[in-house]
């Protein structure tokens, strides 16, 4: 095992505690987490049985590529075990509630990782367990990925403080735990949305006030040009998010100036780089020239998954 890998594992403020958003989460636990993941990046396949003896329950009622592949792979590689459970394997399918199920799954497993759609089941869920609570995604909210989307942009250019992060399109559960973790780090985010389609502006104001303390700052914009002005990394996610197929054609009509290619990049401070957190639909909300050439970063971001959650893990149940 590398020398101090586990150093400062587990943090005290994150060992036992549920994750459903860092807004809640003092700022020291975003840098604990990410200095982990930095390190388990860094030692390749050398990582150690930490979590030997301990099961994650990952309970998944919406479709999954990267959040389950990443926390599986990153559970095996520390030595635990894994129970993936799509929403028709568990009573709740048949209408058990969620209390019971928390009270359940609380006396077989360590934690629980929960990726659903509106996040009020998160939040019913961690009331009634008595282990840890992960959120894998909600409808509201996705901060396993905004701390992989961090350590990425950590990673190509070293302090986050001040650094301007441009995310381009829908203002959704991405765009606002980005904000959250950017305020934690002294990022500032500027989301370019076009109108109806912003962040919630409640956590736009709380992450500009959070950020503006440590040198950073969130707002929002209409103008995509503006919003990659001395923009580091420029972000985009899908304009059809899942739940959003119903109105797929008016949101690519609303969308369709907002696409991250070339020419929006040029706009950008120079050497920045582009990311998503996938899956993309290319030639929508960006072109394969971007998402598969040199100005890409996406498939850092993707691995940077399976690291940040791994050092989350470590941190909660150390």
């Amino acid at each position: 095992m590398p020398e101090g890998l586990l150093a400062g594992v587990p943090h005290p403020a994150l060992r036992g505690r549920s994750l459903l958003t860092q807004q809640h989460h003092p700022p020291e636990t975003v840098v604990a987490i990410l200095d982990l993941a930095d390190r388990l990046r860094d030692a390749g396949s050398r990582w150690p049985p930490a979590l030997a003896g301990r099961v994650v329950a990952l309970i998944f009622e919406r479709p999954s590529t990267r959040t389950r592949v990443s926390f599986e792979a990153g559970i095996a590689r520390l030595g635990g075990a894994s129970l993936a459970l799509a929403g028709r394997d568990l009573q709740l399918g048949r209408g058990e509630t969620i209390e019971d199920t928390a009270r359940v799954l609380s006396r077989m497993v360590d934690a629980v990782v929960l990726r659903t759609g509106p996040h009020e089941n998160l939040l019913e869920l961690d009331r009634h367990a008595d282990v840890p609570v992960i959120n894998g995604l909600t409808y509201e909210h996705h901060p396993c990925q905004a701390l992989a989307d961090a350590q990425t942009v950590r990673a190509r250019f070293g302090e986050l403080r001040g650094l301007r992060t441009a995310f381009v399109g829908d203002g959704n559960n991405c765009c606002a735990s980005l904000m959250i973790v950017g305020a934690l780090t002294g990022m500032e985010v500027v989301a370019a949305c076009p109108p109806g389609h912003e962040p919630d502006p409640a956590i736009v104001a709380w992450a500009d006030a959070a950020g503006r303390e440590r040198g950073g700052g969130a707002a929002v914009v209409a103008d995509p040009h503006e919003a990659v002005a001395g923009a580091r990394a420029v972000y985009t996610d899908t304009w059809v998010s899942m739940g959003d197929e119903e109105e797929a054609e008016q949101r690519r009509r609303a969308f369709a100036g907002y696409q991250v290619n070339d020419a929006l990049l040029d706009r950008a401070a120079p050497g920045a780089v582009a990311l998503h957190c996938l899956p993309a639909h290319q030639g929508e909300e960006i072109t394969d020239e971007v998402l598969h050439g040199p100005r890409s970063a996406v498939w850092d971001q993707a691995e940077n998954r399976m690291h940040a959650q791994a050092a989350l893990l470590l941190h909660t149940l150390g």
